[in-house]
């Protein structure tokens, strides 16, 4: 579904650019574009879109750097100097 949802997308977007129809089909295929938006049933899926995406994102936000720490060998070991950050303050021994 998702694949076909962005080739119709693309399709359209091609049309609309590369359309020998002139300007008068432009404005009717944007005029429908516009009413699609401002339909209130499109504005919910949104809105739900983008509320599962952001607990997607903050699930993946949690979960990653653990699954990081676990694969990447001496990631919790301590830096070498050298490779630290000099603008660090650091104790004078």
């Amino acid at each position: 579904m998702k694949f076909r949802t962005t080739f119709i997308m693309g399709a359209a977007v091609g049309y609309v650019l590369g359309t020998k129809a002139g300007r008068e089909r432009y404005e009717q295929i944007m005029q429908a574009t516009r009413r699609l938006g401002e339909n209130p049933k499109v504005q919910e899926a949104a809105e739900t879109l983008r509320s599962k995406g952001g607990e997607i994102a903050g699930a993946a936000r949690e979960r990653v750097p653990e699954q990081i720490g676990q694969r990447i060998p001496g990631r919790n070991r301590e830096m070498p100097r050298e490779y630290q950050d000099p603008r660090q303050e650091t104790a004078k021994p």
